[in-house]
């Protein structure tokens, strides 16, 4: 019999922007949601005294961390239902030729490795527990498949995840472990605020752009998580209608 009876999801980058709203909104939900960031503070901000949350310091990129985080639930909880990797950066918008090798190497730091870390975790846990399985959910963006002018580093880093997504599949597949991608474009975050006061265009100039609240963002989440693991979602996209995506350039 596991520890905690209730569904239990975990949730990185839930300090602020699209993981606050949804470990939230998994919160009300019925899901038990443990909530990861690198700041305790912003945590604190997203739980707001839940009984249904708690927090966890965690660097994504600390293979060490990252293993204390998920032998705690293990060792807490019993079991894991659900990982959902929000946590990320987009990194310094600069020309190809102006990217510092620092600055390329924290980009997919952070959203590749960052992704591939608390995933190695989930499909480590959810296929061991008993009954084993799961459901992992990768925060992907348009931008792997139609990139923003000058940044190379993040389009490559969510492209890459976009692969790691297509390999847990399917590894997980026999383990019953569901794993989809949701990529998302123009989501109001503090991360993306710049593109309602103007995102910088292929023709160099800059011009405010359409975009979603994150609301929206986890609701999407969340009905892909209330789905039986039997179900499979792959990848799906979600972005402000009127933002230059379709014909982008």
């Amino acid at each position: 019999m596991p520890a905690t009876e209730a569904r239990i999801a975990l949730v990185t980058g839930a300090g602020s922007g699209i993981g606050r709203a949804t470990a939230r909104l998994l919160s009300e939900r019925g899901f038990h949601v443990v909530c990861t960031g690198r700041t305790a503070t912003s945590l604190a901000e997203t739980v707001q005294g839940s009984p249904s949350m708690e927090t966890r310091v965690m660097d994504v990129t600390d293979p060490d961390a990252v293993a204390a985080v998920f032998d705690r639930v293990a060792g807490r909880h019993g079991h894991l239902d659900l990982l959902v990797n929000c946590a990320g950066l987009f990194g310094v918008q600069r020309p190809v030729t102006e990217t510092a090798t620092a600055d390329w190497e924290l980009t997919l730091r952070v959203n590749t490795t960052g992704t591939f870390l608390p995933a190695r975790a989930a499909l480590r846990l959810m296929g061991a527990q008993e009954p084993r399985g799961g459901r992992i959910l990768n925060l992907g963006s348009v931008s792997a498949q139609v990139p923003r002018p000058h940044a190379a580093a993040y389009t490559a880093s969510k492209a890459a995840v976009t692969g790691l997504t297509r390999s847990l599949a399917l590894e997980g597949r026999d383990l019953d472990i569901a794993v989809g991608q949701l990529d998302v474009g123009n989501a109001s975050t503090p991360m993306s605020r710049v593109h309602e006061t103007g995102a910088l265009q292929p023709d160099g100039s800059r011009k405010p752009e359409a975009t979603i609240d994150v609301a929206h963002v986890a609701e999407t989440i969340a009905f892909v998580a209330e789905l039986p693991t039997g179900v499979s979602v792959p990848f799906m996209t979600l972005m402000a209608t009127g933002m230059p995506f379709l014909g982008r350039g």
